[in-house]
């Protein structure tokens, strides 16, 4: 089993939340079992415990560490006896972040608490990675709408940044993706960092479709590598300028929702991508009444010759199905797996697009 275990960390408002999203279907894609360790303080605050309710800060900072660090242990406990090549245990935020929030002598009461000295914290992750706060370059996209638990000033925000980066420097895979682009290039960074880090192959960037005659899927099933997922999903109805997309992820019978919502501001695409629950999910379609029109597929990840291909699989087509390639050259010569017969490329083609064939249901 190859078990890495990496910590997506930042300043308020910087995508993480995003993020997640972005790190689950990356890797999944490329045949990880990932598993996500959700932010402590977020917990706990939400819950009512907070440095402004404990005794003092230094009460908070000890139940909170307490806390990061025994969920980190059963994760990485449970992970072990999962039949999986390759587990990446994402922690949103880590126990060095609690640094950044305590002066010298409360972080080593701290330490002492736990038993931990800070070099063994450090060392107990593979890799850091930092989105930098929307609130240094990015200002107009800085918000506190999305966490219940987030409350600081853009000041506030920049200086909690910069605390934060100095609190992981001595990391030896420490990793800063700023707002120099648009969230989604600074996603697409953050995934190119995480794949190098594992030693995967770089990201492609260029997508090209395919319509194909339906394989035998059952051969498909047995082939090595072969991923199946059962995937729903529905746009949403809302103002002209934003576009609302929910899915649901059935995997080995673990179920993960996402919505995603996609607009324009002030000239700069941005796409917002959030893990639903389960009830949460079934809100929003129940809301969306008769308007609500379901794309069902599944989808199949094949590896092949050093690519990924993806074929989708629709419930109202019995001869045909569409496959999907990304690519880093737009010339690149593409070469189907023999057990897939290419009908015709249908690439950048409307009819072929998810929400044009939602109405085919």
């Amino acid at each position: 089993m190859k078990l890495s275990k990496i910590v997506i960390t930042g300043g308020p408002s910087a995508g993480k939340t995003t993020a997640m999203s972005w790190v689950q279907n990356a890797f999944t894609k490329l045949g990880y079992t990932v598993l996500f360790v959700p932010e402590t303080a977020t917990e706990f605050i939400t819950g009512g415990v907070a440095p402004w309710t404990c005794g003092s800060n230094l009460d908070y900072q000890k139940v909170q560490m307490e806390l990061q660090l025994t969920k980190e242990r059963l994760f990485e406990k449970a992970a072990r006896t999962m039949k999986a090549d390759k587990i990446l245990i994402v922690c949103d935020r880590g126990a060095i972040d609690n640094r950044a929030y305590m002066n010298d002598r409360e972080f080593a009461e701290v330490l002492g608490e736990v038993g931990k000295t800070e070099r063994e914290l450090i060392e107990s992750y593979d890799a850091v990675f930092h989105l930098v706060s929307a609130a240094k370059g990015a200002e107009e996209f800085y918000t506190l709408a999305n966490n219940a638990a987030r409350y600081e000033t853009v000041s506030q925000a920049v200086e909690m940044d910069d605390r934060l980066i100095e609190a992981w420097k001595s990391h030896p895979h420490h990793y800063v993706i700023d707002n120099s682009v648009e969230l989604r290039e600074k996603l697409k960074k953050l995934i190119a960092q995480i794949r190098e880090f594992l030693g995967e192959p770089a990201p492609f960037e260029i997508e090209r479709k395919f319509l194909i005659e339906m394989p035998d899927l059952a051969a498909l099933e047995k082939l090595p590598g072969c991923r199946r997922v059962e995937i729903e999903q529905a746009y949403l109805k809302t103002a002209a300028e934003e576009k609302i997309r929910v899915r649901k992820w059935v995997e080995d019978g673990r179920a993960i929702y996402y919505k995603t919502r996609r607009r324009r501001l002030n000239g700069r695409k941005l796409e917002v991508e959030e893990r639903l629950t389960q009830r949460a999910y079934k809100e929003m379609l129940e809301e969306a009444g008769d308007s609500l029109q379901l794309l069902h597929k599944t989808r199949y990840s094949l590896p092949w010759e050093g690519q990924v291909f993806q074929m989708n699989v629709y419930p109202f087509w019995q001869d045909k199905a569409i496959v999907k390639l990304e690519l880093n050259e737009e010339n690149a010569l593409v070469q189907l797996p023999p057990m897939l017969q290419l009908i015709r490329e249908v690439t950048g083609e409307r009819e072929y697009k998810d929400y044009a064939l939602a109405a085919l249901e």
